[in-house]
């Protein structure tokens, strides 16, 4: 992590709902390395406001997912580490077919056009719970080297198909510790039955 954020300017931070997922920011802002996060707003406001106060109180920053490219590439403008959760159902076009757990999934690709265009480093992290340690430790992984063809689109699917893979292993690591009842396969290919 350390050495990314020093190689790179503005660092993205993939990662899914495993483990203790919402208190991994707290450990980037206490240790000085704050962080923006992206964010779907709450349905009701009140507790949208409570929550995101709690997640902002040392330094962190929220973005929409309605202002997700601005807020991204701004945040990359000024070298910020950016957390997003990439385990949840998208609709064409923010969303690409790529395997999930041996099934299409439609995954947001927007991390992987912000990527590219910036030139930004890419790590899974992860918050999780270790028997050995008796605690939840915050684990990175590898930074994922992006593909460039020159065919944007074919770079876009291949580099969301391994930023997926990434959150893959990770869950596969620690399958009791993935907190996600969403209908993560909701949004099918054309053509294919729905799964739900």
């Amino acid at each position: 992590y350390l050495a990314a954020r020093e190689r790179t300017h503005g660092l993205l931070i993939i990662t899914g709902h495993l483990g203790a997922w919402e208190l991994s920011r707290f450990w980037h802002s206490l240790t000085g390395y704050t962080m923006t996060i992206v964010i779907r707003r709450l349905d009701n406001p009140r507790v949208d406001r409570l929550v995101n106060g709690i997640r902002c109180l040392h330094g962190n920053r929220v973005v929409h997912k309605d202002d997700f490219a601005r807020g991204l590439l701004a945040a990359m403008r000024q070298g910020d580490t950016v957390g997003i959760l990439m385990d949840t159902n998208m609709t064409p076009p923010q969303g690409v077919f790529v395997p999930f757990f041996g099934t299409p999934a439609c995954t947001a690709s927007g991390l992987a056009r912000v990527a590219l265009r910036t030139g930004a480093a890419v790590l899974p992290g992860f918050l999780v719970w270790e028997d050995a340690e008796q605690q939840s430790v915050l684990r990175f992984g590898p930074e994922i080297p992006l593909l460039r063809t020159g065919d944007d689109e074919r770079d876009i699917v291949e580099n969301t198909a391994r930023f997926t893979a990434a959150i893959e292993e990770s869950i596969r690591c620690s399958p009791d510790q993935w907190l996600w009842v969403h209908r993560r396969w909701k949004t099918r290919p054309p053509g294919e039955a729905p799964v739900y």
